[in-house]
């Protein structure tokens, strides 16, 4: 059985915090099953997250003759939603400091685990995988630990190069990550593509979707250099219980 997130030498993502490119336009992106299996990703997504924002705004100036109106007004709202979507997701994510619900995932091979996982914010994460799965995936706020449960062995990472390090931010700012490739909405998800390039081994693409209305986390996927996606959908979502943080705890000897 893979562990959540591939976690390996090979597998990691970074995600430092900058800015958000201007111009980023809004796209329809067509809705998954919440049932997770991996979302297709739209052209017009893959195409922005090669050539990169810029190129994007590049493209939406050359399909869009400047010297008609409608047009420029249709770019500046779509500006303006992209923006709102944003901040609304911003402030969802920010309202809370813990989470309890329950995961789906699908490997790239097709496997489909599931269990209940546990978020104490800031850097703390607990998935416990049901049988007759053994993994067992815990962040204690510094180091990430992928444990086998049946042979009580660990292998450990730093939180900061994983994929949880972005969803598990204290102050989650949209706005200020660079590595923000693309914000999608149409009338059930809103969606954010966030991308990782790292020298001699690939990019690494962090694709979350939540519902349009209530923005709500739904689930996200980790697709590696080599297009192999992991997918994540999350359901029964608590963000009035406080986890036992001994629940986080790594031990090291």
């Amino acid at each position: 059985m893979r562990p959540m997130f591939r976690i390996r030498a090979t597998a990691l993502l970074l995600l430092p915090a900058v800015f958000l490119p201007a111009g980023l336009a809004l796209a329809q992106v067509p809705p998954p099953s919440f049932v997770p299996v991996p979302p297709k990703k739209p052209a017009a997504l893959m195409r922005t997250a090669q050539a990169g924002p810029a190129a994007a705004s590049g493209a939406a100036a050359t399909a869009a003759p400047a010297a008609s109106p409608d047009i420029q007004v249709a770019a500046a709202a779509n500006q303006r939603a992209a923006n709102e979507t944003v901040q609304r997701i911003n402030d969802y994510f920010n309202s809370f400091k813990t989470m309890i619900g329950d995961f789906v995932q699908v490997d790239p091979n097709g496997d489909r685990q599931q269990g209940q996982f546990y978020i104490l914010k800031p850097g703390r994460v607990l998935f416990e995988y049901e049988a007759p799965s053994r993994i067992e995936l815990v962040a204690d706020g510094r180091s990430v630990a992928v444990r086998d449960k049946k042979l009580k062995t660990q292998d450990i990472s730093p939180l900061s190069a994983t994929p949880l390090r972005f969803l598990l931010s204290e102050n989650f700012n949209l706005a200020r990550n660079a590595n923000v490739t693309g914000v999608y909405q149409d009338d059930i998800f809103a969606t954010v593509v966030i991308e990782e390039k790292q020298p001699m081994v690939g990019t690494y693409r962090l694709m979350i979707m939540f519902d349009a209305k209530t923005m709500q986390l739904k689930q996200w996927t980790v697709t590696d250099p080599q297009g192999y996606d992991t997918t994540v959908a999350v359901s029964n979502l608590d963000t009035s219980q406080r986890p036992d943080p001994m629940l986080f705890v790594i031990n090291r000897n």
